[in-house]
């Protein structure tokens, strides 16, 4: 490699601090004059008083005594449960159809097929897959049976439970298009 040597260093040196202090010179003129006249305005302006800060309140200390009191997570009034005995209930040992693995909610009835007086529902389960289905057969989580077919929907009847130990019927549609 081939070094560069210079005859002369410190006049390169010399020269560059001359152009330092020519360029530093030319920031100290007549441009900032303005500004140190504004600088000195504001420093002369009265100083504005701020009031001081209120004295906070002073609050009486109260002590809880939950003593004589009632727990309030203790009923004050005994409710005796009245069981509902109608009579009926789900079938728990029939065999269960493919469609009620799903609810019913998450079903779209898409048609209906009909043939030789024989009508079915083509019902559209969420995983995409398309079930026949007809009345008779059962449908949804809540142990629904298809009671009836038209065009444009099916109604099942749903046996749920009434809250009180029991079942009750509950009607429910399927519509064309949900």
């Amino acid at each position: 490699m081939h070094k560069l040597k210079y005859k002369y260093p410190r006049i390169g040196i010399a020269v560059f601090a001359l152009f330092l202090v020519v360029g530093l010179s030319a920031c100290g003129g007549e441009e900032n004059v303005d500004l140190q006249a504004y600088v000195s305005e504001v420093k002369a302006r009265q100083k504005s008083r701020i009031p001081p800060l209120p004295k906070p309140q002073t609050f009486e200390i109260f002590t809880y005594n939950d003593a004589g009191l009632r727990d309030p997570f203790v009923p004050t009034v005994e409710i005796l449960a009245v069981e509902s005995d109608n009579g009926l209930k789900p079938d728990m040992d029939r065999e269960r159809d493919v469609l009620e693995q799903y609810a019913v909610g998450s079903l779209k009835m898409m048609g209906v097929l009909e043939k030789n007086g024989r009508r079915w529902a083509l019902v559209r389960a969420s995983d995409g897959t398309l079930h026949r289905t007809e009345i008779g057969r059962h449908l949804g989580k809540n142990n629904g049976q298809i009671v009836s077919i038209t065009e444009s929907q099916l109604e099942l009847k749903e046996i749920v439970p009434d809250g009180l130990g029991g079942w009750m019927e509950r009607m429910t549609t399927l519509a064309v298009g949900e």
